[in-house]
């Protein structure tokens, strides 16, 4: 699912597109809704963002580093783990929302300009199971296919939500 081919142009089409989908997507709902899970033990609105957004944290990052240095080695850091250091899923979603924004201009500042060659820099990855060879344009496709997966199922918790009001 996260491996699914993109070219570039699809990737930075969808990573433009996500936090405006977000924003339209939640529109109109309240802030009680916003942190309700559409059934008992299910996540919120507010926990997919804040998934999304410890997600695009460490998978952003890495696209950095990649960029950055010549055959780089990284331990990989999973983004569940990652959140527990955050408290991003006490955050009220708006204001969350709005830093999910302006991550997301940042790494496209980054990604925009870059020539194609640059998306295909590597880097060795270790922390799950044997080092895996990663490279920009594999970051920016699992970050962009899983956050269209999450899109999926955020408008299903609003239309959920929005049938019970």
């Amino acid at each position: 699912m996260y491996d699914r081919p993109l070219t570039i142009e699809q990737n930075l089409t969808m990573l433009v597109a996500t936090p405006s989908r977000l924003v339209a997507i939640t529109q109109g709902l309240s802030p009680t809704q916003l942190v309700t899970p559409p059934e008992p033990r299910e996540w919120s609105a507010r926990d997919m963002l804040a998934h999304l957004r410890a997600c695009a944290d460490m998978w952003g990052k890495y696209i950095v580093l990649i960029l950055n240095e010549d055959q780089h080695t990284f331990k990989a850091v999973n983004p569940t783990n990652w959140i527990m250091q955050t408290n991003y899923r006490e955050q009220e979603f708006p204001p969350s929302l709005q830093v999910f924004m302006a991550q997301r201009v940042e790494l496209l500042v980054v990604l925009k300009p870059l020539p194609s060659k640059d998306w295909f820099r590597m880097a060795t990855v270790t922390g799950a199971g044997k080092p895996r060879e990663r490279t920009v344009r594999t970051y920016a496709q699992r970050l962009t296919n899983h956050e269209q997966s999450h899109i999926k199922q955020i408008e299903c918790i609003v239309d959920v939500l929005r049938t019970q009001s």
